[in-house]
C-alpha cells in the first residue's frame, strides 16, 4: 500500500493563544512547510486546516508546541484527518463566536523595543505617539470585551485604522500582522489633560504629555490614566509634594512604589543583582522589592522608615514620554523618576476616544 503524497488535518490549539500573535506565527510555519489551508480564532482557541506532506505535517505540529510566540502559553494540540481539498493558499480567515467561549487572553504586555525605538524616532509616522504596540506588545486582556480575540471584539472596534496601518495590519511580514490594537496618530485614541474638576487645559505650545511633565517638576500630583486603570503620580524626590499625596490618599505609612525608565536609573537609587533584573525586565512589569542605596535622593516619605523601596520600569508608551519629558533639565536625577499609586480598576484603554491625565 502506497503512503498519500498529501494529508488535509484539522488541528485544535488551547491554551493562551490569541492576542500573542499566534495566527501570524501559524501563517509563517505554513509558509515555510509549503501548507494549504486556514487558520482563525475560535472560542475555544485556535482552529487550523492545513493540508500538505505528512512530513511537513508533522514538523507543522512539532513546530506549534515548541516553537510558539513568546507569550503564548499552548497547553493542547489535537488533530483528526480531514478530506484534501487540493488547496494551494494558506490564509488567516475572520474567526468564529461558537457557543462555548473558552478561549485564553494573554494579559497585557509592555512595551517591546521596536516599537520603542519607533518612539522616540523624529523620522517615525508614531514619533510621540503614547498609544504604539505591535504583535509583540501593547494592551491584551483589558481591552478584550469577549472572544474570540479580534478587534471587533475589544474597545479598539471605535477606531477605523487608517490606510498605513490597515496595510500593515494585512502584510504578513510585518510585526504589526493583525495586531489587533494597532493605531497611530491619525486614526487611534489621544491624550487629554484635565484639571481636577475635569476642564480641559489647553495648550498651543506644548503637547499634554509634555505639559503633564513640567507639572510634575512643580510639585503637581497626576492621575494618569494608563494599562489597567489610573497611578497617581508625583516627583519623589520632592518631599511636600510625597506628603500632599499621601494627605489627599489618607495614607499615613504604606510605602509608595516608584517607575523607573530603565535599569540605569533603578541602579542610581537601588542595589539591582540578576534575579532583580530579570523581574524588572520580564513582560509583566512587576514591583520588584529592592534594597535602597543610600543618599539617592528619594524622599523618605515614599517609604517611612524602610530600607527597601518598590521599583517598576514603565511598561508603556505614555509612562515612557512622561519619564522622558520629566528628565529634560538638567537636574541629574530630577523627576526621571515618577512616584506612582494604583487607583482603580478601569479598562487600560477606554472606549472613548481619548485617554486623560488628570490634574489633582
Amino acid at each position: 500500500m502506497r503512503t498519500p503524497t498529501q494529508e488535509r488535518r484539522e488541528i485544535s490549539v488551547r491554551g493562551i493563544v490569541q492576542g500573542v500573535g499566534f495566527r501570524p506565527f501559524i501563517y509563517a510555519l505554513a509558509q515555510r512547510y509549503g501548507l494549504a489551508g486556514l487558520v482563525r480564532n475560535d472560542a475555544e482557541g485556535v482552529h487550523i486546516e492545513a493540508e500538505g506532506s505528512p512530513e511537513g505535517l508533522e514538523r507543522f505540529l512539532q513546530d506549534i508546541e515548541e516553537k510558539a510566540p513568546p507569550m503564548a502559553v499552548v497547553e493542547t494540540v489535537a488533530w483528526r484527518p480531514l478530506t484534501v481539498r487540493k488547496e494551494r493558499d494558506f490564509r488567516i480567515e475572520e474567526s468564529r463566536e461558537g457557543t462555548q467561549r473558552r478561549a485564553l487572553i494573554s494579559p497585557d504586555v509592555a512595551t517591546c523595543e521596536d516599537c520603542l525605538a519607533e518612539l522616540f524616532n523624529p523620522a517615525n509616522r508614531r514619533y510621540r505617539y503614547p498609544f504604539t504596540n505591535c504583535t509583540n506588545c501593547g494592551p491584551r486582556f483589558t481591552i478584550t470585551r469577549s472572544v474570540p480575540y479580534d478587534r471587533a471584539m475589544t474597545t479598539m472596534a471605535h477606531f477605523e485604522m487608517c490606510p498605513e496601518c490597515q496595510k500593515e495590519y494585512d502584510d504578513p511580514s510585518d510585526r504589526r500582522f493583525h495586531a489587533q490594537p494597532n493605531a497611530c496618530p491619525v486614526c487611534g485614541p489621544r491624550t487629554k489633560l484635565l484639571d481636577r474638576f475635569g476642564h480641559d487645559l489647553h495648550s498651543k505650545l506644548e503637547d499634554h504629555i509634555l505639559r503633564a511633565a513640567r507639572m510634575l517638576r512643580g510639585r503637581a500630583i497626576v492621575a494618569i490614566k494608563g494599562l489597567g486603570g489610573y497611578h497617581l503620580a508625583c516627583d519623589p524626590f520632592d518631599a511636600k509634594a510625597v506628603r500632599t499625596l499621601r494627605g489627599r490618599k489618607v495614607r499615613q505609612d504604606k510605602p509608595f512604589a516608584l517607575m523607573a525608565r530603565d535599569l540605569e536609573q533603578v541602579r542610581e537609587l537601588c542595589r539591582v543583582g540578576p534575579q532583580e533584573e530579570r523581574l524588572l525586565s520580564s513582560p509583566a512589569r512587576p514591583v520588584v522589592l529592592l534594597e535602597r542605596q543610600e543618599d539617592n535622593g528619594v524622599a523618605e516619605e515614599v517609604a517611612p522608615r524602610q530600607k527597601t523601596l518598590g521599583v517598576m520600569l514603565a511598561y508603556t508608551p505614555l509612562h515612557h514620554l512622561l519619564l522622558h519629558d520629566a528628565g529634560i533639565p538638567l537636574d541629574p536625577l530630577g523627576a526621571r523618576v515618577l512616584l506612582g499609586s494604583p487607583r482603580g480598576t478601569q479598562p487600560r484603554y477606554s472606549t472613548t476616544s481619548r485617554t486623560s491625565c488628570r490634574v489633582t
